[in-house]
């Protein structure tokens, strides 16, 4: 009983930080990705769904690999910032981002969805 408890306590926290990361991805972002995916406009999905699949492998990693509840939660935060860090640098080196991407540039979308994923694939293996 208690694995079962211990994995719905897991899978909603995890699910809950996840959340959690949307919507702190979609504040520091200068333009909301939500209305803009409604309107069919594929280069924001893409850059937001690598940021998601690369936070979610942070938060798997870190459900796998710490003993405990509290540290699981303390690694994905830190895989949060690490996260948002990496949005802010790359909205430095590509400084016309956010514009790029409400303009569906494809490509720009694509990058940027691919550097936040490859960034959540490293620090998923970092806490490994």
């Amino acid at each position: 009983m208690e694995a079962f408890y211990n994995y719905v306590v897991h899978l909603l926290s995890g699910l809950l930080m996840v959340l959690a990361f949307a919507a702190i991805y979609q504040r520091i972002t200068p333009f909301c990705e939500m209305s803009l995916i409604r309107q069919g406009i594929v280069a924001p999905a893409l850059s937001l769904a690598g940021a998601l699949i690369g936070f979610s492998l942070t938060v798997a990693s870190s459900i796998l690999h710490n003993d405990t509840y509290l540290m699981f939660l303390a690694w994905s935060a830190a895989g949060l910032a690490m996260q948002v860090l990496a949005y802010v640098l790359l909205g430095r080196l590509v400084p016309r981002l956010p514009d790029l991407l409400s303009a569906n540039n494809v490509a720009a979308g694509a990058f940027a969805g691919t550097v936040a994923l490859v960034v959540g694939i490293i620090n998923a293996a970092c806490m490994s």
